[in-house]
């Protein structure tokens, strides 16, 4: 029988009848489930499975309902498999969340029938080395972010890209994000907009102290080093803005493109623009 994991998100109330209604229709399509522990916490008696442990199930599915952060933290779980994700919208802006609820067994049925579109969205790896060793690892949907914490200074950072130096400067941080990632933090940063299915990585100094030091959109086959050079107390490295790092004085970060990607299951295509439009109202006045 196939199998479909549920991942949800925490605190959302409604999800107790949303999972009554989706493991009725699992069980009625043959399907078993396996449940992270969020969502087993909504149903009576069931017994759920760590997000890490997920996928050593071997999952034909992953249903994701939540918001953009519950799909970062499962894309983030599976990425070193192939297996697809089915992303519910119970957030409240839902970049990467496109599908809505009423959309959901539409979905379901057209994935049974073969019928559903996959949208493949590339990964970034990122590394911290300290002392020349490696510290953390990680493959990231979104960004990777280095910035200060609740001190009101600036860090000092040297920027490196193909080991070619581009700056030493003085700034709240430096974001490294996706395409995907291009309309998370790097957005609010006035960062580009760069079509999910481009090869390509953004660093976005965040506030730097250079008004000529402007975002970058750099070749996908690039490495992106990030040297600390001087940092206040708590300057912290974060991946989707989910997990963190705090960073020393002399670390260096490193991205490039990781050999992982996230499949994302959609009912229609719906296109970038077409969330643009319907998200930040792009075109009305």
């Amino acid at each position: 029988m196939p199998l479909a994991a549920i991942v949800s998100k925490p605190q959302k109330p409604e999800l107790a009848g949303i999972l009554r209604e989706l493991v009725s229709w699992l069980e009625s399509h043959d399907y078993q489930y396996v449940l992270d522990p969020d969502s087993a916490a909504y149903l009576v008696g069931s017994v759920g499975v760590e997000r890490p442990d997920l996928p050593a199930h071997k999952p034909d599915l992953v249903i994701v309902l939540g918001g953009d952060g519950t799909l970062l933290a499962a894309a983030r779980a599976f990425a070193r498999t192939v297996t697809p994700i089915l992303s519910v919208n119970l957030g409240s802006l839902g970049f990467l969340t496109e599908i809505p609820l009423g959309d959901l067994y539409l979905t379901l049925q057209d994935w049974c029938d073969r019928r559903a579109d996959v949208e493949v969205r590339s990964m970034m790896h990122a590394e911290l080395r300290r002392e020349g060793k490696l510290l953390h690892q990680w493959d990231a949907l979104n960004d990777v972010v280095v910035s200060k914490g609740t001190i009101a200074r600036m860090a000092d950072f040297m920027v490196e890209i193909d080991q070619q130096l581009v700056a030493k400067f003085r700034a709240d941080g430096i974001i490294v994000a996706t395409p995907t990632g291009s309309t998370a933090y790097n957005l609010a940063a006035n960062g580009p907009i760069v079509m999910p299915n481009v090869n390509a990585m953004l660093v976005t100094p965040i506030c730097p102290h250079l008004l000529t030091l402007r975002p970058i959109v750099v070749p996908g086959d690039s490495s992106v080093s990030i040297h600390i050079e001087g940092v206040p107390n708590q300057t912290y490295l974060t991946v989707d803005g989910q997990e963190a790092v705090e960073l020393m004085l002399g670390d260096n970060v490193y991205c490039c493109r990781s050999k992982y990607s996230v499949r994302l299951l959609r009912h229609t295509p719906n296109g970038v623009f077409n969330v643009l439009r319907s998200k930040l109202k792009w075109g009305e006045r």
